[in-house]
C-alpha cells in the first residue's frame, strides 16, 4: 500500500486507461438536494469509469443545466446546475449516454427544505457542550462492531489504537445522564466514514463525507440522533475537516485532478507554525509549508483554492445541516486552512443558516494569534473570516496557570486576570468555547495533579467565566491520564459496553470520590442553565491581590460573586473593596452548599473557589 498518494505522471496514465473498462455510474454527490436553499447554484460531482465520453441530458422544470466540466481524469463529470425558486419537489433521470452504448441513468431527487423549529438553532453561550469520541463512549449496538468489506475489521478494547465498538445507538442510550448532568449541547468527533486500515477511530480521516461510518450507525440514525437530542432540549455539534482528507476516500484514490490535493515532489508535512500566516515578516516557503503541508501520511491536504473542492466541501456542509438539522459545526485545525475559502465558506453557510453557530479550532500560544482568526479582525489581513469564535485554547493555558502556577505580576493566577483583559482583541469573546481538556490534550484532573480541590476550581472557572463552556466526556466522574500518547485520553467510558466491571452511568456504580466530583458539576451546570447572569450577564474582574481574584457576573436578574485563592493556605478578606459591584447586598447564598452567608468577610480554603449568588435586602 502507498505511504503517499502524491499523484503522478503514471498514476493520470493508469486512469485514463479506465476508459477500456466497462463504464459504470459509481458516485454522484450530493445524492439529492433542495428546493428553495438561498443559493440557487449546485455543482453534482459524477464519478463512475469513464463517464467523461458520455453527454449530459436531463430536463426539469425550474432546474437548468448551466456548464459540464471535464477534467484531467476520464472518470470524473462536474456539472453545474441552477435551481430557481420556482422549481418544485420532485425526482428527474439524469442520463449519461453515447452512442452505441446503454444510457447510465441516475434518479435524482429535489426534496422540500424542512422548517421545522429547532433545527440549526445555534449553540450559544446559553449552552454547555460535553464532547464524545463515538467510539470510545459506548457500545449500544454490537452488531455493527465489525463490517464486512471495510478496511479495518478487528475491535479490541485492550488495544488503545484499535476500533473499541461505540457507536451512536450507545450515546443515544444515555442521553437521559447527560441531560441530568445539566448538559445542553452534544460534540461528537467526526462521525462519518473512517475506512482506514488502522487507527482511524477518531474520525480525522474522513474517506466518505457523505456517510455516517457503518460502524457508529447510518446517516439516518444520526438524523435521529439529532432529533432525539433536540426533542430532549439538547443541540448537537458537528465536527467538520475541511483541511484534510483519509487517503483511502474514493476522491484521494481516483483523483479528478492533481490540483485537487496540494502536490509536493516528496512527502512533506506541515510545519505547524500558525504565526507563519499572520506574520508580516513571514518568508513564503514558510507559510506554503504551514497551509499546504500534509497532517500526516494518511491524510492528504485538500487545496482550498481549487474551486471543484471548494464546492465539494461546501456543498457537503450545508448537506448535512439541510439533512439532519444539526445546530453548530465545530472547524477543525483552522488555521492551516486557506483563509480566504474559509471566509467565503462561513459566509456562505450563514446565509443559508442564520442561527448556526461556527467555532474553530486553533490551539495557538496568545490571545493575538487566536484573536486573528476570528470576525472582525481584518488589520492586515485584507479580508474578514466571517468566524465568530474559537476554541480558547490560551484560557485553558491561564487557568492551569492560575491553579497550578506561583504568584507573580504575569505569573499565577495573575495570568488569568491578564488573558481576560485582552478580550478586546475579539469582536466578541463570548463565543469563544472555553474548556479544561478535550481528546488531544492531558485530562484536566491528571493536569491538576488529582487534587480534587483544584478540580473544583477550575469547574468552578469553566461555568462562571465569559464564553461557551466545553466539557470531555468524563471529566465529572474524574477520567484521568497524560495524553502521551492520545491514545491514553480516549479511554473507555466505564459502563458503557455490555458486560463493564463498573458502571459509571449510575451513582451506584461510581465511588465516593466520583460521585463528589459528579455531584459538583452537576450542581453548577444545573444553576449555570438556569441563571442568564452566567450565560449571557457581563462580567466584572478585579485585580487579584493576595493571590485572591475575584470576579463577577451579573445582569438585571443576578449577581453572581466568584472567589479563588491561588494561595497553599486559607485566606479571610474583606469586602469592602468591591463595594461598587456587590451593590448593598449583605448575604449571599453559596451556589454548591445552599448555605447564606454574610458577605462583608469571606474565608476561602487553599486553592478553592467560592461561587456566591448575592442576595437583596428583602430577603431577611
Amino acid at each position: 500500500m502507498r505511504k503517499s498518494l502524491l499523484i503522478t505522471t503514471c498514476c493520470l496514465l493508469m486512469a485514463l486507461g479506465a476508459s477500456a473498462q466497462i463504464p459504470s455510474l459509481e458516485r454522484v454527490e450530493p445524492m439529492f438536494w433542495w428546493v428553495g436553499m438561498s443559493n440557487p447554484n449546485l455543482q453534482l460531482i459524477i464519478h463512475g469509469k469513464d463517464i467523461a465520453s458520455r453527454n449530459v441530458q436531463f430536463t426539469y422544470p425550474g432546474v437548468k443545466l448551466v456548464a459540464v466540466h471535464k477534467v484531467e481524469n476520464p472518470n470524473y463529470l462536474f456539472l453545474d446546475l441552477r435551481i430557481s425558486q420556482s422549481a418544485s419537489p420532485g425526482t428527474f433521470p439524469i442520463k449519461f449516454v453515447k452512442s452505441g452504448e446503454k444510457a447510465l441513468t441516475y434518479q435524482y431527487t429535489l426534496k422540500k427544505r424542512d422548517h421545522s423549529k429547532g433545527r440549526a438553532q445555534g449553540v450559544t453561550n446559553q449552552d454547555l457542550i460535553y464532547l464524545i469520541m463515538p467510539d470510545r463512549f459506548s457500545n449500544g449496538d454490537t452488531k455493527n462492531d465489525s463490517i464486512a468489506g471495510l478496511r479495518e475489521m478487528s475491535v479490541d478494547r485492550s488495544k488503545m489504537f484499535s476500533r473499541h465498538g461505540g457507536d451512536l445507538q450507545g450515546i443515544m442510550n444515555h442521553l437521559d445522564y447527560l441531560k441530568d448532568l445539566g448538559v445542553t449541547a452534544i460534540w461528537l468527533t467526526p462521525a462519518v466514514e473512517n475506512d482506514e486500515p488502522s487507527a482511524s477511530y477518531h474520525g480525522y480521516a474522513v474517506t466518505d463525507h457523505y456517510k455516517i461510518d457503518p460502524r457508529y450507525g447510518n446517516n439516518e440514525l444520526y438524523k435521529q440522533f439529532v432529533e432525539k437530542c433536540h426533542s430532549m432540549g439538547m443541540k448537537v455539534v458537528m465536527d467538520l475537516v475541511h483541511n484534510h482528507a483519509g487517503t483511502e476516500g474514493y476522491t484521494i484514490q481516483d483523483m479528478p485532478m492533481k490540483s485537487w490535493v496540494h502536490q509536493w515532489p516528496t512527502y512533506t508535512k506541515s510545519n505547524f507554525r500558525d504565526a507563519a500566516v499572520m506574520d508580516p515578516h513571514v518568508s513564503p516557503s514558510d507559510r506554503k509549508q504551514m497551509l499546504d503541508g500534509w497532517f500526516d501520511h494518511r491524510m492528504a491536504d485538500m487545496n482550498e483554492n481549487n474551486p471543484y473542492v471548494q464546492n465539494f466541501l461546501t456543498q457537503n456542509h450545508v448537506w448535512w445541516v439541510e439533512y439532519s438539522g444539526v445546530d453548530g459545526f465545530r472547524l477543525d485545525t483552522y488555521p492551516y486552512n486557506d483563509p480566504q475559502y474559509m471566509a467565503d465558506w462561513a459566509k456562505e453557510v450563514r446565509t443559508e443558516f442564520p442561527h448556526l453557530s461556527i467555532f474553530g479550532e486553533t490551539l495557538v500560544w496568545s490571545a493575538a494569534n487566536q484573536a486573528f482568526f476570528t470576525e472582525g479582525n481584518t488589520v492586515n489581513r485584507g479580508l474578514d473570516t466571517h468566524l465568530p469564535g474559537i476554541t480558547d485554547g490560551v484560557w485553558k493555558e491561564a487557568v492551569y496557570e492560575a491553579l497550578n502556577g506561583h504568584k507573580g505580576w504575569t505569573d499565577g493566577v495573575n495570568r488569568l486576570y491578564a488573558v481576560m483583559a485582552q478580550d478586546f482583541l475579539y469582536k466578541d469573546a463570548t463565543k469563544n468555547t472555553i474548556f479544561l481538556d478535550n481528546h488531544d490534550m492531558s485530562r484536566f484532573l491528571s493536569v491538576v495533579g488529582e487534587d480534587i480541590t483544584k478540580y473544583k476550581s477550575g469547574m468552578a472557572m469553566l461555568m462562571t467565566m465569559r464564553g461557551v463552556p466545553q466539557m470531555y466526556y468524563g471529566d465529572e466522574i474524574l477520567m484521568k491520564n497524560f495524553s502521551n500518547p492520545d491514545g491514553l485520553v480516549r479511554e473507555d467510558f466505564p459502563g458503557g459496553w455490555p458486560g463493564d466491571k463498573e458502571n459509571k452511568f449510575t451513582a451506584a456504580g461510581r465511588s465516593k470520590k466520583e460521585n463528589d466530583a459528579f455531584n459538583y458539576v452537576r450542581t453548577l451546570a444545573n444553576y449555570r442553565k438556569n441563571t442568564t447572569a452566567l450565560q449571557t450577564g457581563k462580567m466584572m474582574q478585579y485585580i487579584p491581590q493576595d493571590g485572591v481574584y475575584l470576579y463577577f457576573r451579573y445582569d438585571n436578574l443576578k449577581t453572581v460573586m466568584v472567589v479563588y485563592n491561588s494561595e497553599e493556605k486559607d485566606q479571610s478578606i474583606t469586602t469592602q473593596r468591591y463595594t461598587e459591584r456587590i451593590n448593598g447586598a449583605l448575604k449571599a447564598r453559596n451556589v454548591i452548599t445552599d448555605e447564606t452567608i454574610d458577605v462583608s468577610k469571606l474565608t476561602i480554603p487553599a486553592k478553592a473557589t467560592l461561587i456566591l449568588e448575592l442576595l437583596p435586602d428583602n430577603t431577611h
